[in-house]
C-alpha cells in the first residue's frame, strides 16, 4: 500500500471522528479507483461507495472498542506524530 496513507488513529490519540472515518474512506477509494476526483458521471457511485466504506469502518472501530465520535475531521496539526523511519544501513542521506 502507498506510504502516503496516514494512520487514522494512534492508540494514545483521541478517538477518530466521523469526519476522520469519512476522509479515510475517501482516501482509500481514491487509491482503489486510481483517481483524485471521480468524473461527474461517476460522482454518485463514488459518494455511495464512500458512505458504504465509512459505515463498515465505523462498525469495525466499534467492534474493536473504539467507536468514532461525532465531529469534523481532525486537522493535520492534531494528527499523531510518528517518529521518522531510520534510513536503511548504507544509505548516505
Amino acid at each position: 500500500m502507498c506510504r502516503s496513507i496516514r494512520p487514522l488513529r494512534d492508540r494514545a490519540a483521541p478517538p477518530a471522528t466521523d469526519g476522520d472515518v469519512a476522509d479515510a474512506a475517501r482516501q482509500y477509494l481514491r487509491k482503489v479507483a486510481a483517481t483524485r476526483a471521480p468524473a461527474a458521471r461517476d460522482a454518485a457511485a463514488f459518494d455511495a461507495a464512500v458512505a458504504d466504506v465509512a459505515a463498515v469502518t465505523a462498525r469495525l472501530l466499534a467492534a474493536m472498542g473504539a467507536p468514532p465520535v461525532p465531529g469534523p475531521p481532525t486537522p493535520p496539526s492534531a494528527w499523531p506524530v510518528r517518529p521518522r523511519r531510520r534510513a536503511p544501513a548504507g544509505d548516505a542521506r
